[in-house]
Parts: structure tokens; C-alpha cells; sequence
């Protein structure tokens, strides 16, 4: 009798064995003639040595299924068992898939420019309102990058500047402290990675959140970095920021200029940096407008809404 060890890399085991190992006890239907058992990500199978490279290559199958959509199910294991490559089928406008196996892709005109311009350039800028998809289609395309192994790392940074509001001593470690102001980075991530494996890759630190400051000293390389709200950053952070990048590193910055919140005679860096580097090879810049709000159809009337009174206050002071 032959005993092989599989381990599963790369993929949430809770995803893989299903719920109350449902998945796993499917398998082990499946391949009578071994004795299957799997602790963790590690898959113990011992028995005949055909039947062995038969059922290491159906788990390989599983594997590959199993990290582009987050999960498995009795069809994609029938198919992995019969031989079949268990892919649903190829879109090219699919940027990744979320938790539950659903496609997640650019739902606008802009978004898909976002897509685009990532694929030829190392930096990108994406400026709109709220509820365009700027930051959510910018993780997205980073967990596509580090599912196909393209880096090492992903680096998500956001300045730490309260909107309107002081929320003054925040108990905990360090962690604890920052976790309020990067809460939006961790939803997106969330919806696009098992949490069990979210919490594999933080811990490993291969996916790195965290403010601002701590980027200062740093070389990034092998990596996507994300600075989100990049508005409110002053002309010395964004440029501190940028340059930071180093080999195989894309950089992706997003922000609203209408949802500045420094101090009021304070200048926004991401402006400054829109202007000075509007003309530099390898740095793209894409507009999202009112037309690429996919939130709720309020969040588009609200913001029309408030263009509208801004504009009003305006032409009152002129």
C-alpha cells in the first residue's frame, strides 16, 4: 500500500472540504479503494498507486476550480473525477471571482478603462465620487494579480483622516487603532477572499493593510499597492508614497476630489500630483463620473443633489 501527503496551496481547505466536509465525504464516495483522510490543508490517501495519481490528479483539478472561484461543488467534483477541467467557461471581462463563485467585473465604461490602463501601465490614478467602483475595482484587480501569482504581495494604505468627525483615543494595540479608518479596504477584500484565507495571508503578511505613515522608509517590491482616499493626502505623503515603488510593482491611486477633508488651507496632494504627472509614460489617469455609480440609484440623486447646491452657493458668492 502507497501513501501519498497532498497539501493544498493557495486555497481556503473549509472552501475545498464543504461545509461539514460534505465535499471531502463526496471524494472519499468516489474512491472507494483508498482510505482519505485530511487534517487542515494537508489530504493523507493511501491504496493502490494508479488509483493514488487518479485521485491526485482529480484534487489538482479541484485545486485550480477551487482558487479562481472560492469554492467547489458536486458538479465541478463529478467533472474533476470524470476528467473534465472544471472551468465554468472563460469571459474576458471577469476581473476575479467573489467568495461565492459569483464574477465580479467593470460594471461601467470608466471601470473597464480602469482594467485596461492597469494592464500597460505601472500606475494608475482613478478619481470619482462615491459609489463609482474606483477602490473596489482597484482591489479586485490586485487579488486577480496575486491568485495568478503575478506578485507577492498586496500593500493597501489609506491616509488616516477622520470625514467630519473626531473620534478621539482609541483603545487596543496599534492595530486595533488604524482598523476604523481602512474598515472600506478590509469589506472589499472580504467579498473576494475566503476569510479564513484572509486571515493566512494578513497573518503571513502577504496581504498588508495599513496607514499611510508606516510607508515612509519603504521599498515595495514584487507587489500591487493601493492608496485609497489619496484626497486626503498633502503634497509630501502622496509624494512620499509614490516613491516608494519598486520592481514588478504596480500602484494604483484612487480618490474623490469632492470629499476633501484636510484642514481648509491645507492643498490635496492627489490634485498636485494629477497636474505634475499628467504627461509621465507609464502613469495613467481615468475619470469616473456620475454615470459610473453602481451603489444604490439614491447615491447618484444625492450627488447630483449636492453638485447642484454647490454650484448654487457659487454663483451666490460670485
Amino acid at each position: 500500500m502507497i501513501e501519498r501527503h497532498i497539501i493544498l496551496e493557495g486555497i481556503d481547505p473549509v472552501s475545498f472540504y464543504g461545509t461539514n466536509n460534505v465535499h471531502l465525504q463526496m471524494l472519499k464516495k468516489l474512491h472507494p479503494k483508498l482510505r482519505i483522510v485530511a487534517r487542515d490543508n494537508i489530504i493523507k490517501a493511501m491504496g493502490d498507486e494508479d488509483e493514488l495519481n487518479r485521485f491526485v490528479h482529480v484534487v489538482e483539478l479541484l485545486t485550480e476550480h477551487c482558487t479562481k472561484y472560492n469554492s467547489i461543488n458536486e458538479e465541478s467534483i463529478i467533472d474533476a473525477v470524470n476528467g473534465k477541467r472544471t472551468d465554468k467557461g472563460t469571459d474576458s471581462n471577469v476581473i476575479v471571482y467573489n467568495v461565492n463563485g459569483r464574477p465580479i467585473y467593470p460594471r461601467s465604461e470608466n471601470q473597464c478603462r480602469m482594467v485596461k490602463e492597469f494592464a500597460t501601465n505601472d500606475m494608475i490614478f482613478a478619481v470619482g465620487p462615491a459609489g463609482s467602483g474606483k477602490t473596489y475595482t482597484a482591489i479586485a484587480l490586485a487579488v486577480r494579480a496575486l491568485k495568478n501569482r503575478e506578485v507577492r504581495k498586496l500593500i493597501l494604505s489609506r491616509p488616516a483622516v477622520e470625514a467630519g468627525e473626531k473620534l478621539g483615543f482609541l483603545p487596543g494595540d496599534m492595530r486595533d487603532k488604524i482598523d476604523p479608518y481602512l474598515q472600506p479596504l478590509y469589506d472589499a477584500l472580504e467579498d473576494m477572499i475566503p476569510l479564513v484565507k484572509l486571515k493566512e495571508y494578513m497573518d503571513m503578511n502577504v496581504i498588508q493593510i495599513a496607514p499611510l505613515a508606516f510607508m515612509r522608509g519603504r521599498t515595495l517590491n514584487d507587489a500591487i499597492v493601493i492608496l485609497d482616499e489619496a484626497q486626503n493626502t498633502t503634497p509630501q505623503q502622496i509624494k512620499m508614497f509614490l516613491t516608494r515603488m519598486g520592481n514588478n510593482t504596480k500602484m494604483i491611486i484612487t480618490g474623490d476630489l469632492t470629499q476633501i477633508d484636510l484642514p481648509t488651507r491645507q492643498a490635496s496632494g492627489l490634485v498636485q500630483a494629477l497636474h505634475i504627472l499628467k504627461d509621465v509614460p507609464g502613469i495613467a489617469s481615468v475619470t469616473l463620473t456620475k454615470k459610473d455609480i453602481v451603489r444604490h440609484k439614491l447615491v447618484t440623486r444625492i450627488v447630483d443633489a449636492y453638485d447642484a447646491y454647490d454650484k448654487n452657493q457659487k454663483e451666490q458668492k460670485d
